[in-house]
């Protein structure tokens, strides 16, 4: 099984940015679909970002659409989370998921999709 640790989180003020980043103990390249999810005070967890097996698909939750970017480096087996222009509702613990089975519009916003889960970082966005 694949391990996920996450890093790149911190303390920022509204419109800075931040920079994450997802380290696995293995391939992730046509064997692991990645996704990023967040855990909002009083709001509770919610799909980010995700990049298909193949690294080719994207996909970005509404909120975030047009200020994150998810990318991956398959010689460093990591993934990255881009954010740009944070606000204050974006802080909250940030948690890298993997899993084997190919992800689509239907099936990329479930946590069932993704098996394995790194331990999150926090990103914090305030004045």
């Amino acid at each position: 099984q694949v391990h996920l640790v996450e890093s790149g989180g911190g303390v920022v003020q509204p419109g800075a940015s931040l920079r994450l980043s997802c380290a696995a103990s293995e391939r992730l390249f046509d064997n692991y679909a990645v996704a990023w999810f967040r855990q909002i005070p009083r709001k509770g967890r919610e799909f980010v970002a995700a990049l298909s097996r193949s690294g080719t698909d994207t996909y970005y939750g509404q909120s975030v659409k047009g200020r994150f970017t998810i990318s991956g480096d398959n010689a460093e087996n990591t993934v990255s989370l881009q954010m740009n222009s944070l606000v204050p509702e974006d802080a909250g613990e940030y948690f890298c998921a993997a899993g084997q089975r190919p992800i689509d519009p239907n099936t990329v916003l479930n946590t069932w999709t993704y098996n394995y889960w790194g331990q999150g970082t926090q990103v914090s966005v305030s004045s």
